[in-house]
């Protein structure tokens, strides 16, 4: 029954997703539809993400929207302590400040352990899959395989690398190696801030999600070959990326059947690749 939904969801690409349901749609996706709007969640001060109303998210999220025949209604929020307390604010309950959940939330990565923690939640339809990756000055970090993005991590006991605070890649750094690199692990307040340390020569190299790291350097990589953008190949690694996906209330079935089948049509036909090459992105299918 799935799988001829999709082939006809396929035949019937270029018509809102929502004339290619079933007459029998739970509560929840009703109430979206009487309303004509899609609330979506998107992080503020996120760039590429989500910046000023604009970003990749913004626009997936405005896509997503109209493949189901509704209005987007973008919801920009601060991130809280942790991806918990996020999914907690902006999908199941609301925040105690009054802001109201949304009806989906961008940017949720796609894991088992996290799905598990918080079963008032879905997570689904993965978009785009991000990975560390490592930004350097080639004359200070140089490419030490021949033909290989790798670079080994003992050359951080002599040079600084930059990192977001409390971020995958702090924690990193401060434990690999059995913490040789603690004293050479920079902390910026954002990746931007970091990518702008090492212009400013205060590190050779920063680690981070490459998407991010794109789009702080884009500046400095489209005027000059001063930086250069490496996925993170460290042995010592052992998360070598994540998918990025959506999250809706657990019980909200129907919506969440119907947003699965909107990214992956969305994919299918090359908008989302679309999207991520408008921003100077590297898109990674998930």
């Amino acid at each position: 029954m799935k799988n001829d939904r999709r082939a006809c969801l396929r035949a019937l690409a270029a018509l809102p997703l929502w004339l290619a349901l079933p007459a029998v749609a739970s509560d929840d996706l009703e109430a979206i539809r009487s309303r004509g709007r899609l609330r979506i969640a998107v992080y503020n001060d996120f760039p590429p993400y989500a910046h000023r109303g604009k970003g990749i998210d913004v626009d997936l999220g405005r896509a997503i929207a109209e493949k189901l025949g509704l209005a987007p209604e973008i919801v920009g929020f601060n991130a809280d302590e942790d991806m918990n307390d996020d999914l907690r604010n902006m999908v199941w309950k609301g925040h105690y400040l009054g802001t109201q959940p949304a009806d989906v939330m961008m940017h949720v990565p796609v894991d088992e352990h996290l799905a598990r923690a918080n079963d008032k939640v879905r997570i689904l339809a993965p978009y785009h899959r991000e990975a560390l990756a490592l930004a350097r000055d080639p004359a200070r970090i140089p490419n030490v395989l021949s033909g290989s993005a790798a670079v080994a991590l003992e050359v951080f006991t002599r040079e600084k690398i930059g990192v977001e605070t409390t971020s995958l890649a702090d924690s990193f750094l401060l434990g690999t190696l059995n913490g040789r690199l603690r004293d050479n692990v920079v902390h910026f307040r954002t990746v931007a801030e970091a990518a702008a340390g090492l212009a400013a020569g205060k590190v050779a190299a920063v680690l981070a999600p490459q998407g991010e790291l794109e789009a702080a350097l884009a500046g400095e990589l489209a005027s000059s070959a001063r930086f250069v953008i490496d996925p993170a190949r460290f042995a010592e690694l052992k998360i070598d990326g994540w998918p990025l996906g959506l999250a809706v209330k657990a019980e909200q079935s129907a919506l969440a059947e119907a947003l699965a089948a909107a990214v992956a049509e969305l994919k299918r036909d090359g908008t989302v690749a679309a999207i991520f090459k408008r921003h100077g992105i590297t898109y990674q299918a998930a």
